[in-house]
């Protein structure tokens, strides 16, 4: 008897738990989905929602002209957020920073130019050739 307990137990934290867990993060994927972003089904087509309805529970994508209607459960992954959704992610996390009153250091990556503009110059111009 005792062996059957031990059995479900595992069961649980082996398999339920773990798919509990995965549900309820695509629900909040789901849930913050907006106008603009960039997804991709789980038929793997790839494409920007242009509308959502709740009511229906479907989403209307844009496939490069082309508006698919899909339920909202084919969303398989949000690729991109849009750009409205980025500004306000990056203002709250702004607003929670904290700056030191002051600081005499003067950072590495300010006082040199970055690699990243340097790097970009490099590929432009190979792409030039």
């Amino acid at each position: 008897m005792l062996l059957i307990v031990v059995m479900i137990v595992a069961m649980y934290f082996l398999m339920i738990r773990p798919q509990r867990k995965q549900q309820k993060k695509h629900q909040d994927t789901l849930s913050q989905l907006k106008k603009g972003d960039h997804v991709v089904t789980i038929g793997r087509l790839h494409g920007v929602v242009d509308e959502i309805n709740n009511e229906a529970k479907t989403v209307t994508l844009d496939c490069d002209g082309i508006y698919l209607v899909f339920d909202l459960n084919a969303i398989g992954s949000v690729t991109q957020r849009s750009a409205a959704s980025e500004v306000t992610a990056a203002a709250s996390a702004a607003s929670t920073e904290t700056k030191p009153a002051e600081d005499d250091k003067t950072d590495a990556t300010e006082a040199t130019p970055s690699a990243s503009a340097t790097d970009d110059s490099k590929d432009d111009t190979k792409a030039e050739k």
